[in-house]
């Protein structure tokens, strides 16, 4: 049975909407117009603006103000001292007819001293590290850190060891995602170089229809963040070297691909995000179909709602 909300006697609780099993601790502020969740923990000294809404199980740490246009998610942690703008060109004096809005979205977690600056979203269980200037939109699961924040990794990816001699090859190097597997292509060397090759039928798993190259993609841009409902692709990384994430909205696995001979088949229906491209970097891509803007699945959300629907 829930219990009514904690209020230390030294807090000021002006907003009469604050859910059940909530707590908020001495010198902590919270105006009339905010709307806290259940189960949240307003630690000491957080000032809470009108426009704010905090969602369940939020936890707050000291030194945090929340200012108008905060939408905080359930779940969500902000660390000590983090900061958030609203206003795009603040004045003193001059208060602009909207303040931007900020997002964090469930799950997501904001660390200690971090400044997310206004209008930006934090993505589904991303984290900002400690310090972090974000001036971007964060993906779901995204690890950001430095100034300004740049990706570092994904949560729940840990980087799959490609030179297993135990593997069988075309085999899956991770159980995470289904379907996803790296594919070696035929290879030759002698004193004249190298070459790679794949022919449908043995190392291609499908019929190529189209193929596109990426490159000249500065290091800091993130690339891909969709899925496809029936198109199959494969990823050869021709030069340099690149991440790739793929995630099938139950588990999630990195490759690092850097090698010509060698591929990753991605399924339909999983998600999957470039980053950390070197320089030199040019991928190459092959699909099982020709373009078509209806295939793509661009909000995650969508896509978990479609793999759990299994339409």
């Amino acid at each position: 049975m829930s219990q009514p909300s904690l209020v230390h006697p030294k807090a000021i609780v002006e907003t009469t909407e604050i859910g059940p099993d909530s707590r908020v601790w001495a010198f902590a502020h919270i105006l009339p117009g905010a709307r806290i969740g259940a189960e949240a923990n307003i630690c000491d000294h957080v000032f809470v603006e009108n426009d704010v809404v905090v969602g369940d199980r939020v936890t707050v740490k000291s030194g945090v103000q929340l200012w108008d246009g905060l939408r905080i998610g359930d779940g969500v942690f902000i660390g000590p001292n983090a900061a958030f703008a609203n206003d795009a060109f603040p004045r003193s004096k001059q208060r602009p007819d909207e303040f931007l809005r900020t997002t964090l979205c469930d799950g997501c977690s904001i660390g200690a001293g971090a400044t997310v600056l206004g209008g930006l979203t934090i993505g589904t269980e991303a984290m900002v590290g400690a310090g972090a200037v974000v001036t971007r939109d964060v993906p779901p699961f995204a690890v950001v850190a430095g100034n300004p924040a740049r990706i570092r990794g994904y949560v729940g990816a840990a980087p799959v060891a490609l030179d297993d001699a135990s593997r069988e090859p075309d085999t899956p190097l991770t159980e995470n995602v289904h379907g996803a597997r790296l594919i070696d292509l035929h290879s030759v060397e002698d004193l004249r170089g190298r070459l790679a090759a794949g022919e449908v039928g043995a190392e291609l798993p499908f019929v190529p229809q189209r193929v596109f190259f990426v490159y000249d993609v500065p290091t800091a841009e993130v690339r891909g963040e969709h899925a496809h409902r029936a198109l199959e692709q494969l990823l050869v990384c021709a030069h340099g070297t690149l991440s790739v994430v793929v995630d099938d909205g139950r588990g999630r696995a990195e490759f690092r691909l850097d090698n010509p001979s060698r591929g990753l088949y991605i399924p339909p229906r999983v998600w999957a995000i470039q980053y950390a491209y070197s320089r030199d970097a040019v991928l190459m891509v092959l699909a099982s179909e020709p373009y078509d803007s209806n295939e793509y699945i661009r909000d995650y959300a969508e896509f978990q709602e479609i793999v759990a629907g299994g339409a």
